[in-house]
């Protein structure tokens, strides 16, 4: 068993989770995390992404390099390459549990090791372009993810997700053994707002933790 074999139902009941669904980002006394300001979006990334969606219709692969992965460069950079990014890397936590396989992504507060060090997100590219369906395999890594910091003796407590078609995109995040699904899902016809999440959660571990 792997991530990839879990449903929401399933993480919640193995791991003793608790659902709960609400506004992530917004304003201050709405929101668990800080509001997505609109970032700035880098001179060619729109053309960039025009084109990358039509050649995404290929494949998934074509979707992670052409559509996710300049997103994810872009709020890097616009961060000083604060948090180092992974691709298609294994996070084998707890294999008897099924906290293992390879994730598409996962972003860490730590250099570009080899082996993944103090993951603060991991996400999933969704299959068939369902959303909904990929919850369980992201939250059964982000629980693997939360996981591998209590290993490692990490002050990380929260661990932010995300299931994407490449043009919609939804946020998870799990803290305290509840996860938190967003009430709102973005568009990359507003790719300013997916980089002010990116810029958001940036923000939340510069303030809640020691750093990113």
């Amino acid at each position: 068993m792997t991530y990839g074999n879990f449903t929401l139902e399933r993480v919640l009941k193995s791991f003793g989770l608790a659902l709960s669904q609400g506004q992530l980002f917004g304003l201050a006394g709405r929101a668990t995390v800080g509001a997505p300001v609109g970032v700035p979006v880098p001179p060619g990334l729109r053309e960039s992404l025009d084109e990358g969606l039509h050649l995404a219709l290929v494949s998934e692969k074509a979707r992670s390099e052409f559509i996710i992965a300049p997103i994810l460069l872009a709020s890097r950079k616009q961060n000083q390459d604060v948090f180092a990014i992974y691709s298609g890397q294994r996070l084998d936590v707890d294999p008897e549990h099924g906290l293992a396989g390879e994730c598409d992504f996962i972003l860490t507060r730590t250099p570009p090791y080899p082996i993944v060090r103090s993951p603060v997100m991991t996400m999933v590219e969704a299959k068939k372009q369902d959303i909904e369906a990929g919850f369980g395999q992201c939250a059964a890594q982000m629980v693997g993810a939360h996981r591998l910091n209590q290993q490692e003796g990490s002050d990380i407590d929260t661990v932010f997700g995300c299931v994407t078609t490449g043009e919609a995109w939804h946020f998870l995040k799990l803290a305290q053994e509840v996860l938190t699904i967003d009430q709102d899902r973005y568009y990359i016809v507003n790719v300013e707002k997916i980089l002010g999440v990116f810029q958001a959660i940036v923000q939340h571990y510069h303030y809640h933790q020691s750093s990113l």
